[in-house]
C-alpha cells in the first residue's frame, strides 16, 4: 500500500516502502507525492510544512473497511484532525473517536454525524460531557467510577445516553512504556483484576437513563504483533459471559481499540492488518461459541495507521555543525512541531530532496536537530545523510501524518507549521501557518 519509486539521497538506502503509494520521481528528477513536487511545496508554502496525501488517507480507510467488513471502523481523531480529514473519513464510511469537546465540535460542525462518534477520555470535563449530550454523540466511554453519576445526572431522569465501559484487560503491549495502556499501572480504564470494571458495570445497569451497549479496551499504541489483541479479546469475552450470568444481559458491542503499529523507517515491522482481522474474527466467534454468547458487533479504532504514512514533513537546513566526531544538522523546525522523539525516543528516516548530492566522500552519520532551546530537541538521531549536506538544503521526513501537528506546541513562539493537502497533481492549504499575530491576539494582558 505504501510502495514508491523515488530516491533523492546518494546512499544505498533507497527503500521508500514507508512513503505514500503515490510517491514518484518527476521527469526533472524531483520527488513528488500525488503528482506534486515536494521541493515546489517547500518553495511555495515555506518550511517547515506538512504535506498530507489525500489519496493515501482515503486508501487506508478503504483498506480497513475491506479488512473488517463486519465491524465498525472508527478513526481515532487524536492522531490528527482538521475539517478536511473529517470529510474524508466520513465519505469513506468510517466512524470517529474523539477525546474532547474541541475534537467533537470540530467534527460535528464539519458535518460529521454525531451518532457515529464515540467520546473517550480518562478525565472528561463538564464541557466535554455537555457537548456530547447537546450534540447527541453516539457513545460515551466511561473510564472511571465517578463518571457514572456525573453522566447520569447530566442526562437527567428523562434522558437517554448509550455508554460503554473501558476495561483494563491486563495485557502489556506497545512500542514504549508511555504508550502502553492495557495494564493496571496507568491512568486509563477500570481493572479486571481488582473488580473495578465489574462494580462499575453493576452501577451503570442500575441507572435507567444509561444504556450499556458494550465493553471497550485499548491495550497500547504502536503494536506490531497480533497476539496481545487475541489475549485481550479472550478476557473481554470472558467478562461479557460473566455479565450475562450475573445480570442476564448480553452486550451487543465489543470495542478492541486501536494502536496498530506502522513502520517509521524502512525495514521496521508493522502490524499485519489482514492477519489481525482474520484472527480477531476467528477468536471472537470461537470464544463466543464456547461461552454460549451471541457474537457482538466488533469496533476498532485506527488512528496512526490511517494518517501516519500519508504525511511528509519538510524542513530547511539552517546550520551544519561538526562537534568532535558528531555532525549536527539543524533545521527550521523541531520539537514544537514534532515532540515524539523527545517523548518516546521515536526514530525517523529523513532524506535530502530538491537536489542531487555531489559529495565525493559519500555519506555521513548525522543527528538532525531542531531550533529550540532544549538539548533534547532531536528529530532524528544517527541517520545517514549526504556528506555535502549544507544550509539551504531541504529534508523530507516521511510518516509524519500522525501525532505531530496534533501534538505541536507554541514553544519559543516559533508557530506551528502549515498543512498542505496534495491530490491528483494539486496542492492546497488545509491548515494555515501559525503567525506572531496569532500569539499576539491571544495575549490580552498589559
Amino acid at each position: 500500500m505504501t510502495t514508491a519509486v523515488l530516491s533523492e539521497v546518494a546512499t544505498g538506502a533507497d527503500d521508500l516502502s514507508i512513503w505514500p503509494a503515490s510517491a514518484q520521481r518527476l521527469p526533472h528528477g524531483d520527488p513528488a507525492v500525488a503528482g506534486v513536487s515536494l521541493a515546489e511545496v517547500a518553495e511555495r508554502f515555506e518550511t517547515p510544512v506538512y504535506v498530507l496525501d489525500e489519496g493515501e488517507v482515503r486508501g487506508r480507510c478503504r483498506t480497513y473497511q475491506d479488512a473488517f467488513p463486519d465491524a465498525d471502523v472508527h478513526y481515532a481523531a487524536k492522531a490528527f484532525l482538521c475539517r478536511a480529514m473529517v470529510r474524508w473519513v466520513e465519505e469513506e464510511g468510517l466512524g470517529l473517536d474523539v477525546c474532547s469537546a474541541g475534537e467533537l465540535e470540530l467534527a460535528v460542525t464539519a458535518g460529521f454525524p454525531p451518532e457515529r462518534i464515540v467520546l473517550h477520555g480518562n478525565a472528561k470535563s463538564p464541557r466535554d460531557l455537555e457537548a456530547a449530550l447537546r450534540l447527541g454523540v453516539g457513545r460515551i466511554v466511561i473510564d472511571g467510577p465517578s463518571e457514572i453519576a456525573r453522566i447520569a445526572a447530566a442526562v437527567g431522569p428523562e434522558g437517554h445516553q448509550k455508554v460503554m465501559v473501558r476495561v483494563v484487560p491486563g495485557v502489556s503491549a506497545g512500542g514504549h512504556d508511555k504508550i502502553r495502556t492495557g495494564t493496571d499501572d496507568q491512568k486509563f480504564g477500570l481493572s479486571l483484576t481488582d473488580g473495578g470494571a465489574q462494580h462499575a458495570i453493576s452501577r451503570i445497569l442500575s441507572q435507567p437513563q444509561l444504556e450499556l451497549t458494550g465493553l471497550h479496551c485499548h491495550i497500547g499504541s504502536q503494536i506490531t504483533d497480533v497476539k496481545p489483541y487475541l489475549v485481550a479479546l479472550r478476557r473481554m469475552v470472558g467478562l461479557m459471559a460473566r455479565i450475562r450470568d450475573a445480570h442476564g444481559i448480553v452486550l451487543p458491542e465489543l470495542d478492541m481499540g486501536g494502536g496498530h503499529g506502522i513502520a517509521y523507517r524502512p525495514g521496521e515491522p508493522a502490524l499485519d492488518l489482514t492477519a489481525l482481522a482474520r484472527r480477531l474474527r476467528a477468536e471472537l466467534i470461537e470464544g463466543c461459541a464456547a461461552a454460549r454468547l451471541v457474537v457482538p458487533r466488533l469496533l476498532i479504532e485506527p488512528g496512526r495507521a490511517v494518517a501516519g504514512p500519508a504525511g511528509v514533513a519538510l524542513y530547511r537546513v539552517l546550520a551544519v555543525k561538526h562537534t568532535g566526531e558528531k555532525v549536527f544538522v539543524a533545521v527550521d523546525g523541531g520539537m514544537s512541531d514534532n515532540p515524539r522523539p523527545a517523548l518516546y525516543g521515536v526514530r525517523y528516516a529523513p532524506r535530502l530532496i530538491g537536489r542531487h548530492s555531489t559529495a565525493t566522500a559519500g555519506t555521513c552519520t548525522a543527528t538532525v536537530v531542531g531550533r529550540h532551546c532544549e538539548a533534547g530537541d532531536v528529530l532524528a538521531a544517527d541517520v545517514e545523510l549526504p556528506g555535502d549536506i549544507h544550509p539551504g538544503d531541504l529534508l523530507a521526513v516521511p510518516v509524519a501524518g500522525a501525532y505531530q501537528l496534533s501534538m505541536a506546541s507554541g514553544y519559543n513562539l516559533v508557530g506551528r507549521p502549515a498543512l498542505i493537502a496534495v491530490h491528483e497533481g494539486t496542492a492546497r492549504i488545509l491548515v494555515r501557518r501559525e503567525t506572531l499575530e496569532d500569539f499576539r491576539s491571544r495575549d490580552i494582558g498589559g
